[in-house]
């Protein structure tokens, strides 16, 4: 194809998710419909492994190319902070100081401001959104309601103790399942549970008022979550799946489907796929807001997913052009499209609205509790998430202590001590890189 060599050329760099491989071409669409809208302009989309996107941008940036718009993983987000060209200036700006308080680009309606939240609010960053989510996600509970029905539960459990005495009285029912409840060991989900306590997992309100300098993966909330868990999984209800990488959402999907287990924790974008699981299974299935700890207050879930990041430095015209497209792919349109299709939480409160006029939630009550839950956050700093260096690797370090708490018959509160000091390593090798006085490892995401 012959390009029009007057256009603005936007380049976006966003990642292959192996669960979406199709996503990459469903955002080319959006690209093209803006490129016939804006002529003057060519967005072109190019992907790469969800593993390789930040190292990759950092390969580019050291080359002094790199995207204008980049597409990273929440668990990336300061790195993306951080990131810096070759003489030292951020390599990214704040998408809402460069829209400055105005209320379209080039004819296109910002939706900056309609934001869900717990979306927005994990972005924020020095008093200014920095990025714009175009994925949001949270994790629930979906139930076997003709399981529990079986069982004598009428209302699904809400708190953790809730959960205790519906397990019980699943298992111990005739004909009853070996276990109630399975969940992978993932750190999202103790992010989640510490979140929900209104616990912390670093100095700094979560990262959020400074630098994170210090991690805390042994605290009074980490600890209550994972001796909880450990408890279910002694007294037989909680089915612990492991394939070798202590980190199985597969497996624990399927565990629910044959109806090995009544409860299945796991993303909102499974919505859709546990409904179905129901329907093919002949057994009915609620999406729920996720149990929580009802001895102390509920702070909120933390969101998962990814966030547009903008190029520092650009000239108007493509500061622009990218700020326009940004908010044109995130428009009540598309991004009530988009969480048609890929089971994300829509995104603004005008794509709420326009699915909510087309019956959407009313035909789909198990889309309806994400939006439900996130609503529910209190935006203080443990509800909004924590921002942490090398935060894939320190996730990781949460997984490994629980495998070893779960499988190996670890003692929990000397398992998460060691994983904080494990944790605090990688934590501070990543500021010593930012400040200079280490090389650059690795980039791990996830």
């Amino acid at each position: 194809m012959k390009w029009n060599t007057d256009q603005t050329v936007i380049t976006m760099w966003m990642p292959h998710y192996p669960v979406m491989p199709w996503f990459m071409g469903r955002v080319s669409e959006v690209a093209k419909a803006f490129n016939e809208a804006h002529p003057e302009y060519r967005v072109q989309i190019e992907g790469f492994d969800w593993n390789d996107l930040p190292e990759a941008v950092h390969r580019a940036t050291s080359e002094g190319n790199p995207p204008t718009i980049a597409q990273y993983f929440y668990t990336s987000a300061q790195e993306a902070h951080d990131a810096r060209t070759a003489d030292g200036t951020p390599l990214f700006t704040s998408v809402e100081r460069a829209i400055d308080g105005r209320t379209e680009i080039l004819g296109e309606p910002v939706v900056l401001d309609d934001l869900l939240p717990a979306s927005r609010g994990y972005y924020l960053y020095d008093g200014a959104t920095a990025a714009m989510p175009p994925l949001t996600s949270t994790t629930l509970l979906y139930a076997n309601t003709t399981m529990l029905r079986a069982a004598g539960i009428t209302e699904v459990p809400r708190t953790w103790d809730e959960i205790d005495r519906a397990c019980k009285a699943v298992v111990d029912m005739p004909g009853g399942p070996s276990h109630a409840i399975t969940w992978p060991n993932h750190g999202w989900l103790f992010q989640q549970s510490v979140a929900q306590q209104g616990g912390l997992l670093a100095d700094h309100d979560n990262g959020r008022s400074g630098r994170a300098e210090t991690v805390h993966l042994d605290s009074d909330e980490m600890m209550a979550y994972v001796q909880w868990w450990q408890r279910l999984y002694r007294e037989g209800h909680y089915l612990y799946l492991y394939n070798g990488t202590e980190v199985d959402w597969d497996s624990n999907f399927q565990a629910f489907a044959d109806q090995r287990v009544a409860f299945v924790l796991t993303t909102s974008v499974e919505a859709t796929r546990m409904v179905e699981a129901g329907e093919h299974g002949g057994f009915d299935v609620k999406a729920c807001r996720m149990p929580h700890n009802g001895e102390v207050p509920y702070s909120g879930n933390v969101i998962g997913g990814d966030a547009l990041w903008l190029a520092n430095g650009l000239d108007e015209s493509t500061r622009d052009g990218a700020l326009a497209f940004i908010q044109f792919l995130n428009n009540p349109a598309n991004a009530a499209k988009r969480h048609r299709e890929t089971n994300f939480v829509p995104v603004t409160k005008g794509a709420i609205e326009l699915l909510n006029d087309q019956g959407w939630f009313a035909e789909n009550p198990h889309h309806w509790t994400a939006v439900d839950q996130l609503s529910a956050n209190d935006g203080t700093p443990a509800g909004k998430g924590a921002l942490l260096g090398d935060f894939a690797a320190i996730q990781k370090a949460m997984t490994k202590a629980m495998h070893d708490v779960l499988a190996g018959g670890a003692d929990a509160n000397t398992r998460f001590r060691q994983a904080t000091g494990e944790a605090q390593r990688l934590l501070d090798n990543y500021n010593e890189y930012c400040l200079g006085q280490r090389s650059r490892g690795p980039i791990l995401v996830g």
